[in-house]
Parts: structure tokens; sequence; C-alpha cells
């Protein structure tokens, strides 16, 4: 019985909505918790699902607990955006379920039977984001739903009972909420933030046979930071993760910025863990700044 049944469910959040439901001291999420009898748990600030600047929030327990918190966390969400667009209509807001790729097939069904009942059946719009356009290490589709609070809570009731009963579903449900070395923005720290600021380009993803290359950006007085004495941290950081990396030239900016071009390529894992390397050296040579 699907609300009987352990389950699990994960979504995007901003970061302001997440600071609505974590609540003053953490009073709402500890609230909801109580209401639902589920577990709320979120990625931490700054740790952000690939590719997006949206936080994870995660909702555990059994399926009518999930659905409860769901209503809850939704409608808390929902109830905050009317109050900034006074009078609008928001009919279209969305709810973005992260959902492994090994179980999209139970949702889409055969020739997309399954989907196109949930979407009759909830008067939801449901739609799942395309394996091309994948993040290399992650395994995840985003599913969007859009709708009022009512139709998007019925779309992902259905989606629900639907995932429990695939047997791969449970291994996730007790899967960590972290994407590790996958965050490719946001490894900032609050405190690095009011400094200069470390902007990365999302990726700029040109897939060869089994190599991935992406730009990040890097402040130009930061340039040292990540080169090293005679070029000793790069020659390091390209052996170690077995990857290439390239500076723009002096002078070369992303355009209306101060920062150079830094291209890293290679493996989808060596690129990633180069890159948090990177960001990490500028980060450490911000904070050794900002300390001074």
């Amino acid at each position: 019985n699907a609300s009987t049944a352990p389950s699990s469910i994960r979504f995007l959040i901003s970061n302001v909505a997440a600071g609505s439901v974590i609540g003053k001291g953490g009073a709402t999420i500890s609230d909801y918790q109580a209401q639902s009898g589920a577990r709320i748990h979120l990625s931490r600030n700054h740790e952000y699902f690939p590719g997006t600047t949206d936080r994870i929030i995660s909702i555990s327990g059994i399926g009518s607990e999930v659905l409860t918190a769901l209503h809850l966390i939704l409608g808390k969400i929902l109830n905050e955006i009317e109050e900034d667009h006074e009078g609008q209509d928001l009919k279209t807001n969305q709810v973005k379920l992260i959902v492994p790729s090994n179980v999209c097939g139970a949702i889409i069904g055969k020739g997309g039977a399954t989907i196109k009942m949930f979407v009759e059946d909830s008067g939801a719009n449901i739609k799942l984001s395309s394996q091309d356009q994948s993040i290399p290490g992650v395994s995840d589709r985003i599913v969007t739903i859009t709708g009022t609070l009512d139709q998007q809570l019925r779309a992902v009731a259905l989606i629900l009972t639907k995932l429990i009963e695939d047997p791969n579903y449970s291994q996730y449900v007790n899967t960590p909420i972290s994407y590790p070395g996958k965050t490719l923005i946001g490894i900032m720290s609050p405190v690095v933030a009011l400094h200069s600021p470390l902007q990365l380009e999302l990726p700029v993803v040109q897939a060869g046979p089994l190599t991935t290359s992406i730009t990040i950006a890097v402040p130009d007085e930061r340039i040292g930071a990540i080169v090293g004495r005679g070029g000793k941290i790069i020659i390091e950081i390209q052996q170690a993760c077995g990857v290439k990396i390239k500076i723009s030239d002096r002078g070369d900016f992303i355009t209306g910025t101060k920062n150079r071009k830094v291209t890293i390529a290679g493996t989808a894992e060596g690129v990633r863990t180069a890159q948090h390397l990177l960001t990490e050296k500028v980060r450490q040579s911000m904070l050794s700044d900002y300390e001074r």
C-alpha cells in the first residue's frame, strides 16, 4: 500500500524558500516534521543541485507522511510567492522533483502512456528533463510539475505511488542527499561572498569520447593562487587529476568582468576534482586576504 510504504521524495528549492521552510532557529521545519511525522532534510547553504542555484530538500517517511509534509512546504512557499506578487494569477507555479534516471521509465510508461494518464488525472503539466541535458556524473533527472497546489500534490502522489512499486527505488530512499564534488557552483563560503566573489560559469560541456571541458571564471588577481610559484600548483593539479588546464592570456577577460577564463578538460571525474581543487585554492587565497 503506497500510503504506508517507506518512501522519499526530493525536489529543488530556492535559497529564499529554504529559509522560510527552515524558519527562525529551525522552528518551522520542526513544526512540519511534528505535524507530518516525516523527516525533512535540506542540503546545506550553497550545496546546490549541479547546474542550478537551488538547494535540495528531501522528505522521507511513509507515503502519507511524505505527502502531508509536501503539502505544508509547498503551501508555505506558494503563500509567500502570492504575498510577493499580490493579485497575480499564479497557476503556473512549479515543483521540480529529482528522480533517479533508472526509475524514470516507470513514470513514463510504454509509449508515454503512464505520464499521459497522470497529466489527465491531476490536471498538472508534467515534463521530464531530457537525458541529453544530463550533467556528467549525475544520474538523476528533473521532473517539472506545473499547476495549482492541488494539481501538483495530486501529480506527486501519482508519481510516488508508481515509484514505490519500482524495486530500484527502495535503494534511493536511503541514499545521502549530497552530490559529492558535483556542485558546479556555490563552492564559495559566505565570507568569501563579501569579498571578490569567485564566479563560476556553468559548464561549457564539450563531450568527446571520454572528455568533458568546463570553463570557470577566476578573478585576475587570484590567478597566482592557482598557478603557484613556477607553475607548481597547476602542474600538480593537472598530474593528480589527469586533466589539461588552460588559462586565458593576460587581459583576455570574460566580457564585462576582470575574470580570466580557466578551462579544464579531461574525464568528467577528473574535471570535477580539478575544479574543486582550483576553487579551493582561490577560496583560501581570498580568506587569507580577508583575515589580514
